[in-house]
């Protein structure tokens, strides 16, 4: 089996921090959100990882030889953005036809053992998660164990399966040529090409799915849902952490070469190495590589690396090397 993880994309929500690092390397809970996902399928028998390259594909590329050199990775690279099917089209010169696949949404961490949805001999498992108002998911519609339908952001309100971002692909053979079906006759949803409208045309050849339930997911799309993983991450995290005079409040994660005095941090931040916090206090926030917080109170804040933040009191989202002070200063 193969995995295939699409990090092409350029998180425009997630700007000013994804004007100088790819989605998938932003930090949360501890590490990029790439290398929780890679630490999931570290756990599985994958011969060989399959990344899906574009913005910024070479901070990618050395993070993941850096980080993971005991995993095999092989990259492609998607040229233009034309969506999540097109993405996962590029992997094709990769796979063999009776290749076994893995698809990983590249932005969403998700929860539970996925092995589960790995054993099944069906041409496809979708990992699912059942939520109660399920108009803002993509979703599946079964009779008995069998998908029948899929159905993006449905018009009604019920417990229904939503479709979180893990999937297995027996079947990849007939994946592909879909997709390729797909791009040849410009077949588009919101002007993409679609994954999920490869796996309907999949069911409309006689493909027999079915799911796997997942125990929830957690998306990293936008500052507000990214601090939100990070307190889901932290949550089941503990650790020793040597400080100056601070107090730390539980559950954070601060790396050992930080630097904290007089301080008090927590709970729900993530620090990452090399950082300064000094006569602060802080809570539900992301430090980044390198920052300097000095005289501060931060809450639900994003502080990009090598930024300093000095005698200010306020909600926070900036960039790298960004310098923020108190105009009295």
């Amino acid at each position: 089996m193969k995995a295939i993880i699409p990090v092409a994309g350029v998180g425009t929500r997630m700007r000013p921090h994804t004007h100088t690092y790819p989605k998938a390397l932003l930090f949360v809970g501890g590490k990029p959100i790439l290398g929780h996902i890679l630490n999931e399928v570290k756990k599985l028998d994958i011969k060989e990882v399959i990344l899906i390259l574009g913005y910024m594909g070479n901070k990618i590329k050395a993070y993941v030889e850096e980080d993971y050199p005991d995993m095999n990775f092989v990259y492609a690279e998607q040229k233009k953005r034309l969506g999540l099917g097109h993405a996962i089209y590029q992997a094709e010169p990769f796979v063999k036809d009776d290749d076994s696949v893995l698809i990983i949404y590249g932005d969403t961490i998700f929860v539970g053992d996925i092995s589960k949805g790995k054993e099944s001999d069906r041409d496809a498992m979708i990992g699912v998660k059942i939520v109660d108002d399920p108009r803002r998911f993509g979703v599946v519609e079964k009779k008995q164990d069998k998908v029948v339908n899929l159905v993006e952001k449905p018009d009604y309100v019920k417990p229904m399966p939503a479709i979180v971002g893990v999937n297995f692909i027996n079947n990849s053979k007939l994946m592909f040529e879909c997709l390729k079906e797909l791009m040849e006759k410009n077949i588009k949803t919101k002007q993409e090409y679609q994954l999920t409208d490869a796996f309907q045309l999949m069911l409309e050849k006689g493909a027999d799915f079915s799911t796997f339930e997942l125990d929830g997911w957690y998306d990293c799309g936008k500052p507000e849902t990214m601090l939100k993983t990070n307190k889901y991450l932290l949550d089941k995290k503990t650790k020793v952490i040597k400080t100056k005079n601070s107090v730390i409040i539980d559950p954070v994660y601060i790396e050992d070469s930080a630097e904290i005095e007089n301080s008090v941090i927590g709970p729900y931040v993530s620090v990452a190495k090399d950082t300064v916090i000094k006569s602060s206090i802080i809570k539900n926030s992301i430090l980044n590589k390198g920052c300097m917080v000095l005289n501060a109170q931060l809450t639900d804040s994003l502080i990009g690396e090598n930024a300093v933040v000095d005698d200010i009191v306020e909600k926070l989202n900036v960039g790298d090397n960004s310098k923020i002070r108190y105009s009295g200063k």
